[in-house]
């Protein structure tokens, strides 16, 4: 009888040990920490904040990395056979998944048809074949897009140069998204009266001597949402400041903008809507089939200062047309 008193009571002990260990690490008895993977094609400002804003809707609801979540944070750095690798590593592994831009969502689509895969930065999940409609996505994917006002951004481009002049645009060929913004834009300007010169680029390398050319052709130049002039806007921003041209990009970076101004997104708002849609999938079991994607109306005028005054505009003077 003794001997079976002591190893009950040291049945008890060791079983309060592990309830206080558990405790310890964060997790309360019965509960295992939610696993969420993030894809992201590379580091850009705009990236990054959606990524911020997805994580911080997460941590706001109870959701604290090293408590109840763990996160498997992946960059493929913009190298396509690294999101392929990463895209496997994070398939089948997590409870969530989010893509942060096009190639990462298209990636992990290809890979995992049954983990709940959000997406957010992605101008046109429909063309991407991400989703069968806005509406009703009809997969394990849907999430949120970067789609902008494009005619309004490129009416502030065209108020800003001499009535008539010739505007370039330029984005990476290879990036669809790109190439859709790039015509709904050059149906505005042409319909607008105004004359497009277009150069596409294929990597970062070719920035500079695109942009040169394009500045000594133009009068103005749009950027669309463009991962590839996104990462090299500093390069963009240099050779518009030599050259005196107003730049406008359909993209923010984090409340500021390297060109002279956009009207469009808020990144990280964006991002926080997309943890908003992880939380109905975590909590309330929603299915990403039929979870339309949304868009954002949180939209605003960023102007750089810096860049009006170097390139000769009043930055007060700025406004988006009605």
């Amino acid at each position: 009888m003794k001997m079976k008193n002591w190893m009950t009571k040291l049945g008890l002990t060791i079983g309060a040990g592990l309830l206080m260990a558990a405790c310890g690490n964060g997790e309360t008895a019965g509960e295992e920490a939610i696993n969420v993977g993030i894809l992201q094609l590379m580091d850009h400002e705009s990236l990054n904040a959606s990524r911020e804003g997805f994580l911080d809707a997460l941590e706001e609801a109870g959701y604290v990395e090293g408590e109840n979540i763990t996160v498997d944070y992946q960059n493929a750095q913009g190298d396509q056979s690294n999101l392929q690798t990463m895209s496997e590593r994070l398939s089948g592994e997590s409870d969530l998944i989010l893509a942060i831009a096009t190639p990462a969502a298209v990636s992990l689509a290809n890979m995992d048809e049954e983990t709940p895969i959000l997406f957010t930065a992605i101008t046109d999940p429909v063309d991407a074949d991400l989703v069968a409609s806005l509406d009703a996505p009809g997969s394990n994917l849907t999430g949120t897009t970067d789609a902008g006002p494009i005619e309004e951004q490129v009416k502030l481009l065209l108020s800003l140069i001499p009535e008539g002049g010739k505007v370039g645009i330029i984005y990476n060929s290879s990036e669809p998204n790109s190439v859709i913004q790039g015509d709904q834009a050059t149906a505005v300007i042409e319909a607008a009266g105004s004359e497009v010169v277009l150069k596409t680029v294929s990597s970062t390398n070719e920035v500079q001597q695109a942009m040169e050319s394009l500045a000594g052709d133009v009068d103005g130049i749009y950027v669309p949402t463009d991962n590839t002039l996104a990462s090299t806007m500093a390069t963009v921003a240099d050779v518009a400041k030599a050259n005196k041209i107003p730049v406008v990009t359909a993209f923010s970076e984090n409340d500021s903008v390297s060109g002279l101004a956009t009207y469009g997104i808020d990144y990280y708002e964006l991002g926080r809507q997309t943890g908003e849609m992880a939380l109905e999938i975590l909590e309330n079991d929603a299915d990403p089939a039929s979870m339309p994607v949304e868009s954002s109306d949180n939209l605003k005028l960023i102007v750089n200062e810096e860049m009006a005054e170097a390139i000769g505009i009043d930055p007060a003077s700025i406004v988006v047309p009605e």
